[in-house]
């Protein structure tokens, strides 16, 4: 063995080495030569402080995700994994050996020992699996306006909805829900608002709603709503002591990029908020693989990105750690890649001069080494191959090692219909997530409302009108009662009769003979 190889494997072996727990990754490379027994391993005490697997299409970047989250599955650590190309589901399976594998294997120095981890399969669409939900009030006002990319004027406005439904104890569980609120607002309870909270917008209103319609158009209203999912269950271990491996389906939702950053930040949030602070750990509580992480952010909003930085940022003292799998670092943000403590590189393609542009910016993130030229490895790199860094126990960077990678000890290749369908059917979570909850909440407790407000000016109006129709009527009975009244009564009958007496002696008539002949001739009547 030459100098420089005995130095460099010194100085991996030094740089890796580790007192905790750890997981293999793989074995280092030389000049091309996968040296045995060199091993690159990560402390499972560092999982909480992120990473990054990233390298051009067909590199083998989904096979590194699955080799560390069934490792540390068999570590006991619990994992959430994104599939979103629907090749992942094979950790539920044992892998078989064959000739390439045993070589691989050989130059490494590890045994090869197929096995499975134990897989519950989650569905945020209509992917077979556990349902996942949550509900609208679940995001509050800050971050369901933040989803929608609202000004400050339109967030304030939700802030007032939620706080209206909070204080009359209408629950907002689903899109639905959300709609109502902004029509009633408009419309009939109008009034109601300003008079409690200020003016209300009317365009502020309706351009709310159409954000609401945009994210519906993507799938939303199959999210939203109830029995909302307890992420409680992601941490879950098995009779034998592996931690279970939740893969959420995420096939159909591809063109879906609102959907998917929408259930992300919802989720990170909901573990932000409902795990304990738990300090310093000697492996994470939970771990989290983004596959296809440019989904989240392509589309994203400054303030989106804000929140899933500081969340990223937070999250670590949870005991929570977040993997981001992607083609290029560049597709991260340069505010979460800098809080990303474990570096999986697989290979680039240097097609064009943009290409050759993102090589030299990707090796910038590495640490500097004298035993590679960083930029010349990241073409060179063969299938299964990556260069590595992590932290240590002390959380300084470790040397940066091309790595030929361990391969997976589950089934390489996906599951059959009918094999996620047996293990979906044994699930423990099934039953509890499977039926949707539609108990009354803001939009039926509003309609309802709306409902007896409209029957309430029927009757209204239908008691004004005959009051109406009937007025004329009664006034005109009043009058003729007082009138008989008065002539019908003893001093009304002398007063009647005295004036007719008169009138007819003005005349030069006597009363009795005036009023026959009068009777007779004309037919009048006194």
């Amino acid at each position: 063995m030459s100098k420089s190889k005995s130095k460099f494997q010194e100085t991996i072996l030094q740089s890796y080495a580790s007192k905790g727990d750890t997981i293999l990754l793989g074995t280092a490379i030389l000049d091309g030569e996968a040296l045995p027994s060199t091993h690159v391993t990560a402390p499972l005490k560092t999982f909480n402080r992120h990473g990054l697997i990233a390298g051009a299409t067909g590199t083998g970047k989904t096979k590194t995700l699955q080799i560390i989250a069934e490792r540390l599955s068999e570590k006991g650590v619990p994992c959430l994994v994104m599939d979103v190309k629907g090749d992942l589901s094979g950790i539920a399976a044992a892998g078989e050996s064959n000739e390439k594998i045993e070589e691989r294997q050989k130059k490494i120095g590890d045994e090869y020992k197929p096995s499975a981890s134990p897989v519950e399969f989650l569905s945020l669409s209509k992917e077979p699996g556990v349902r996942l939900r949550a509900t609208v009030s679940e995001f509050g006002p800050i971050l369901f306006s933040k989803i929608l990319e609202l000004n400050d004027t339109q967030a304030s406005l939700v802030t007032i909805l939620f706080k209206y439904c909070d204080d009359h104890k209408y629950a907002l569980l689903d899109l639905k829900d959300m709609k109502k609120i902004i029509q009633f607002a408009t419309e009939e309870g109008k009034k109601e608002l300003e008079a409690d909270y200020g003016k209300i917008s009317e365009s502020s209103l309706s351009i709310i709603l159409r954000k609401i319609v945009e994210l519906e158009s993507q799938g939303a209203e199959e999210f939203f709503g109830e029995p909302s999912f307890e992420v409680e269950d992601l941490v879950r271990v098995n009779e034998k002591g592996q931690g279970v491996v939740s893969i959420i389906r995420l096939t159909d939702i591809q063109d879906k990029p609102k959907l998917f950053s929408t259930f992300m930040l919802c989720l990170l949030a909901e573990v932000y908020a409902n795990f304990p602070e738990a300090g310093d750990m000697d492996k994470p509580k939970l771990v989290i693989f983004i596959d296809e992480a440019h989904l989240i952010f392509q589309e994203a909003s400054k303030a989106l990105l804000n929140q899933i930085e500081t969340i990223i940022k937070l999250i670590r003292s949870k005991g929570v750690g977040i993997f981001f799998c992607t083609q290029s670092p560049g597709d991260v943000p340069d505010a979460v890649l800098g809080q990303l403590g474990m570096k999986v590189q697989h290979a680039l393609r240097a097609f064009t001069a943009k290409d050759r542009k993102e090589i030299k910016l990707t090796a910038q993130n590495y640490p500097l080494s004298e035993y590679y030229d960083t930029e010349d490895a990241l073409t060179s790199l063969g299938m299964g191959e990556a260069l590595i860094t992590v932290l240590n126990e002390k959380g300084s960077p470790t040397a940066l090692a091309a790595t030929l990678l361990v391969a997976p000890k589950s089934r390489m290749d996906v599951l059959r219909d009918d094999e996620i369908s047996k293990l979906i059917s044994k699930s423990d979570l099934i039953e509890d997530y499977s039926e949707t909850v539609d108990r009354d909440s803001a939009y039926e407790i509003l309609n309802e409302k709306l409902k007896n407000l409209e029957e309430e000016r029927a009757e209204a109006e239908e008691k004004t009108s005959n009051q109406k129709s009937s007025g004329s009527g009664r006034s005109l009975k009043e009058e003729k009662s007082t009138f008989e009244k008065v002539t019908e009564s003893a001093a009304g009958k002398i007063v009647i009769k005295e004036v007719t007496r008169g009138l007819l002696g003005v005349l030069g008539l006597k009363p009795t003979t005036r009023r026959r002949t009068t009777r007779k001739k004309k037919g009048l009547f006194f």
